[in-house]
């Protein structure tokens, strides 16, 4: 199976900068975590972290000289349902460009969240195997393991020590739900994040039903309802129809992207019990208020950290409404940026990689240089990138100058 995965790497990506993705396995509280590590080709030894690593797994074409400055790493979260090769794109546009190729050396991390994409207990039996027993697939418990993958993988990393012993933080980037485990883990950890992109991040996570708090094995009814609703949003029309409403370009996905999204579902007998312990688990707490509301935007408001937001403005669900409020609740000391792409819908990594990495690439440049909060905006007004499905408008705005319909503002005061 994984020999198939390198395989498709190479065919998708001919033209790509030379770089080298390695797929590797870690253990997080005895479960193992399907993660991928990026580097350029040349500059990219035999990774210390234990895992499944392949050679052959390498995307080559110019194989430009490398130096040893290596920047902040860069750590790319999910959103739900997919796994990191939802990501592929992306990272691809990010080692591009040839002038960061030669003046600095960036890692890319990504990694599946417990019970989503590659990333499964062992022997699962429907919520009943031996390493099932009192397991949550809650937002804390993906919290907790980005957490822990940041410490034990990435700043663990013999090269990461030895270049930057005295900024062991990272850059995080997170779509939809992992735009939200991006703020609390910078809420609950802010001596790990260098700084926040969140990419259209929905503001609520855990729907906190009634009669059972989500840890495994489920009781009779939640299991038969997380049974019948997994069945059906695992459905490849189901899947279609989603993509067809996340998407502004239909011609950004194709026939495999479902497929990968539907194999992701058959990787494991443990689907339907997770898919229960996601609905009835509570949402993230911080400092133990597990169970108060809106606890999004008081995370939001602890932050240390800077933070981009970069939205989709075609997106149905998490509309640019959203960051408004959230630029509103960031504190004033934390320098912020929103920018605003056109016929973009929820996933702005997937949809529109190219005028992603360009802004997360002027993002960082400027973290590296000090000037996240001085003039002039990075973007300027009217740019547009090309995309393979279409162009796309870049638009910088501050938060006042969002505009807010009357529909708007009723969803944005209930969530």
């Amino acid at each position: 199976m994984q020999c198939f995965y390198v395989v498709v790497i190479v065919l998708v990506f001919p033209r790509s900068e030379s770089y080298v993705l390695r797929p590797g396995i870690w253990d997080f509280r005895g479960h193992p975590i399907a993660f991928e590590k990026a580097d350029f080709k040349d500059a990219a030894p035999e990774p210390t972290f234990g895992g499944n690593v392949n050679d052959d797994a390498v995307v080559d074409n110019d194989g430009l000289p490398l130096t040893s400055s290596i920047c902040t790493p860069i750590l790319l979260l999910n959103g739900f349902g997919v796994g990191s090769f939802h990501q592929h794109r992306l990272v691809q546009e990010i080692f591009k460009n040839n002038q960061q190729k030669q003046d600095h050396r960036q890692i890319v991390y990504c990694i599946d969240y417990l019970g989503q994409g590659r990333s499964w207990p062992q022997d699962c039996q429907d919520g009943h195997g031996p390493f099932e027993a009192n397991l949550r697939y809650c937002g804390q418990t993906w919290v907790d393991q980005v957490t822990s993958f940041i410490e034990e993988i990435i700043l663990n990393d013999d090269e990461q020590i030895s270049e930057a012993v005295a900024k062991r933080k990272v850059h995080i980037v997170g779509n939809s739900v992992g735009g939200h485990l991006a703020v609390f883990v910078a809420a609950q950890r802010p001596d790990l994040v260098e700084s926040l992109a969140l990419l259209n991040p929905t503001p609520v996570w855990g729907l906190n039903l009634p009669g059972w708090n989500g840890r495994l094995p489920a009781p009779w009814f939640p299991k038969i309802v997380g049974r019948y609703l997994f069945d059906r949003i695992r459905d490849l029309k189901t899947i279609e129809t989603y993509l067809e409403a996340a998407y502004f370009n239909r011609a950004a996905y194709d026939r495999s992207l479902i497929q990968q999204i539907r194999d992701c579902t058959e990787l494991s007998n443990g689907g339907h019990a997770a898919f229960a312990s996601i609905l009835w688990s509570p949402p993230i707490n911080l400092d133990g208020k597990e169970s108060e509301e809106k606890m999004f935007y008081q995370a939001l408001a602890s932050l240390d950290c800077d933070v981009l937001m970069l939205f989709g403005r075609d997106d149905p669900w998490c509309k640019p409404a959203f960051a408004r409020r959230m630029l509103e609740q960031t504190p004033e000391h934390v320098a912020t940026r929103y920018v605003e792409l056109s016929n973009v819908g929820h996933c702005p990594n997937n949809e529109a990689p190219t005028a992603t990495a360009f802004v997360l690439q002027a993002w960082w440049q400027l973290s590296r240089e000090g000037r996240i909060t001085g003039d002039p905006w990075f973007v300027e007004s009217n740019n547009i990138v090309q995309e393979e499905w279409g162009q796309t408008q870049l638009m910088e705005k501050k938060s006042h100058e969002i505009e807010l319909s009357l529909l708007d503002r009723v969803a944005v005061s209930f969530v």
